[in-house]
């Protein structure tokens, strides 16, 4: 049996794609792995990675975001 733990869940304005996170953790042990499932319409696109890959995944999207320009929504009233 396994563990499924929601962790997020938000939908992407600019197309629509609702994306979930969810921790898997097996029942026989083993390292946790990080389940990405993205429905768009009624297709869905699902995978699982380890926490290595997740961490250098994350810090793409990250660095990737920090060199983009300020949206106007996103910038401080003060």
């Amino acid at each position: 049996m396994t563990t499924i733990t929601a962790l997020e869940k938000f939908t992407i304005p600019i197309g629509g794609q609702v994306i979930e996170l969810q921790q898997l953790d097996y029942d026989a042990g083993g390292m946790s792995l990080l389940r990405t499932r993205i429905r768009e319409r009624s297709r869905f696109t699902v995978f699982e990675i380890d926490p290595q890959s997740a961490r250098l995944w994350g810090e793409a999207l990250l660095s990737w975001a920090k060199r983009q320009p300020v949206a106007d929504s996103e910038r401080d009233p003060t």
